[in-house]
């Protein structure tokens, strides 16, 4: 492992940069635009715009985006403001975007991550790998002063499109970005976190994109406006269960929402959805990117990167950028900060003038050296820069940090061999009064959540908490982070007779600062502030299989094992290190009936509250296993 700081040059070339003309102005001087309709196997053509450098005193690579959300402006005359990295446009290269099958201006039918076929047999076999393929092959062809090697790059659903590009299998197309790419939506992407359904994105989200778009377009469809109310605790709650939503929202118009309703489990039409286990025999470089707090997907940068790496040979180009960023936030924002926690420095132009630019530069232009370590990696705590030969690293050893009595949480069980006999914590879960996400009342959900501060929910009796004592060393954390609870659910008669029951269990990794803490943050105290490093839902009729859900006899002692996204995350001397558990995070994710029914077909009637034992006995050991760096390296 290594340790980076931010270069002083990066300071030097950002003042330069702010001497330099607008990049709406530079790309209008020095590019040319114009529109192509652009013809697949099948006969369907994709809207597509080129931007070419007037320079022609040299070939150039072509860069590539292909986006469900429009390649606007259209027009020839009508040119986009900036790219998204700059550096890389003053370098010249040829932009290429295009509007993916069915959507805005192109021709055909849309599908939402459509499914990967690895077995072609006719040009009537086409998906978005296919689509890919037969843009580069024409850009190769016709698109003047390319020097015949393609990029692709793109954020969240435009990074689906980037990793079909890797199964393209196009011979021209030599390094390929995923970045925050959307991979698997049952999962851990967007709109399912390990199978609970993540009510106020999908609703949102699918509102307006999962309109029907009959004919091309240029116009995007408009989402659900009528809220009523500044509040979304108060809105999804009152909204009343699942099927609620299509009737008196959605009208059941929106094919997607429809789907989703009618696949509870990841049954086969989840699993062709997911790209992963195609992702063998890779050829072009790639370079995954993501943020440690994006609160959308988090999931599919490190299990991309993680899939190339298990299924391929050790000589593959396959390289992970994890920083401190919110969704895109490394092209959108300076990274210097997220909410109420700072990060010491601007994280988002380093990684563009010393990451992705020279990745490009190397594998496109041939030019540079290619020095990049496979894993680079920001500390959050430290706030540093690292470097890894592999993630997760090979130093980073598994640690128990048991849940006990009292709200400890240790590496060691207070009892030596075992704790107390019959010791537990219990909490009531009601959904009619879910544990929300955050303490402020807001209509849109944040970004910054995925740092708050968590002392709204330790006060809260639905809530348990488990922290160290004040730590005297620094206290690294370098991979994913596994929940192992024990756990029994008591409807206390509420259910219907012989009924299963259900729940979802919320875990939360968080920094506690030091009491004496001084300073703050938009008016926040610093002393004693709560960072939520990492946190996860999990719903429990999935714990042996999310092909297979099962009930929970009540009463009986039942273990919930689940891993959370991974971290990277230093807890400082004098802080402590504390585990939230909890069984709903409203509106993120919907309400659990917490009986043993189809969510997506429930009544208001069926939900019900429980009484969630959790326990730390001498057989029954709850804990979570952290992945701990070694001081030693």
């Amino acid at each position: 492992m290594k340790l980076l700081t931010t270069l002083p040059f990066l300071l030097l070339s950002l003042l330069l940069g702010a001497q330099e003309t607008s990049d709406a102005e530079y790309i209008k001087a020095n590019y040319t635009k114009r529109e192509v309709m652009v013809p697949m196997r099948d006969g369907v053509r994709l809207f597509t715009s080129i931007y070419t450098p007037k320079d022609r005193s040299r070939k150039y690579p072509v860069l590539m985006r292909r986006t469900p959300y429009s390649c606007s402006p259209y027009g020839t005359d009508a040119y986009v403001r900036s790219f998204q990295n700059m550096h890389l446009a003053r370098s010249g290269y040829i932009f290429v975007f295009q509007d993916v099958r069915g959507k805005y201006m192109s021709e055909g039918e849309y599908m939402d991550v459509r499914p990967f076929n690895p077995d072609k047999k006719s040009n009537q076999d086409t998906d978005e790998a296919s689509d890919t393929y037969d843009t580069a092959e024409w850009l190769i062809r016709y698109a003047s002063g390319n020097n015949g090697r393609i990029g692709v790059y793109g954020i969240s659903y435009p990074g689906f499109y980037a990793t079909m590009a890797i199964l393209a299998g196009h011979p021209a197309i030599k390094a390929v970005s995923p970045q925050a790419p959307v991979t698997d939506w049952f999962i851990g992407d967007d709109f399912h976190h390990n199978g609970a359904f993540m009510l106020m994105d999908g609703f949102r989200f699918y509102s307006g994109f999962g309109k029907p778009r009959p004919e091309p377009t240029t116009r995007g469809a408009r989402g659900f406006q009528d809220w009523n109310t500044p509040d979304n605790y108060d809105f999804f709650l009152q909204a009343g269960a699942l099927p609620d939503f299509n009737k008196k929202y959605l009208k059941g118009e929106i094919p997607f929402w429809n789907q989703l309703m009618e696949h509870p489990d990841m049954d086969s039409w989840w699993q062709a959805r997911n790209p992963r286990p195609h992702l063998k025999n890779i050829k072009p470089a790639v370079l995954t990117v993501g943020g440690l707090f994006d609160a959308e997907d988090c999931f599919g940068a490190w299990n991309v990167y993680k899939a190339i790496e298990g299924q391929n040979p050790p000589t593959t180009s396959n390289r992970l950028v994890m920083g401190p960023w919110s969704h895109g936030g490394w092209a959108r924002n300076n990274g210097d900060r997220l909410g109420n926690v700072t990060f010491g420095q601007s994280t988002s132009p380093f990684y563009q003038t010393s990451i992705e630019f020279p990745f490009f530069e190397y594998y496109l232009k041939g030019e540079g050296k290619m020095d990049l370590p496979d894993a680079y990696i920001f500390e959050t705590g430290s706030n540093r820069w690292t470097t890894y030969d592999t993630w997760p690293p090979s130093m980073a050893k598994n640690a128990h940090y048991y849940l006990q009595e009292g709200g400890l949480l240790s590496p060691e069980l207070s009892g030596g061999t075992g704790t107390s006999p019959n010791s537990f914590d219990r909490y009531i879960s009601d959904p009619a009064k879910p544990v929300p996400y955050t303490e402020d009342v807001h209509l849109r959900r944040t970004r910054e959540y995925m740092t708050d501060d968590q002392r709204f929910a330790a006060r809260r009796p639905d809530v348990l908490v488990y922290q160290t004592p004040v730590l005297e060393k620094a206290l690294t954390l370098t991979g994913p982070v596994i929940a192992d609870l024990w756990v029994s659910l008591d409807d206390r008669g509420k259910a219907a007779d012989g009924q299963l029951l259900d729940a979802d269990f919320v875990v939360k990794l968080i920094d506690v600062f030091p009491d004496t803490m001084s300073g703050e943050e938009n008016g926040v105290p610093l002393g004693g502030f709560q960072m939520l490093v990492r946190g996860e839902i999990f719903r429990g009729r999935y714990r042996n299989s999310f092909e297979k859900p099962e009930g929970f006899q009540p009463r009986t002692k039942t273990r919930v094992r689940f891993e959370l996204p991974d971290v990277a995350h230093a807890f400082q001397p004098g802080h402590k290190l504390m585990i939230q558990v909890q069984s709903s995070w409203f509106p993120l994710a919907d309400r659990n009936p917490q009986q043993f029914v189809n969510i997506y077909e429930a009544a208001d009637t069926d939900f019900i509250p429980l009484e969630i034992t959790l326990y730390h006995d001498n057989e029954h050991v709850s804990k979570v296993e952290l992945p701990v760096l070694d001081s030693g390296q």
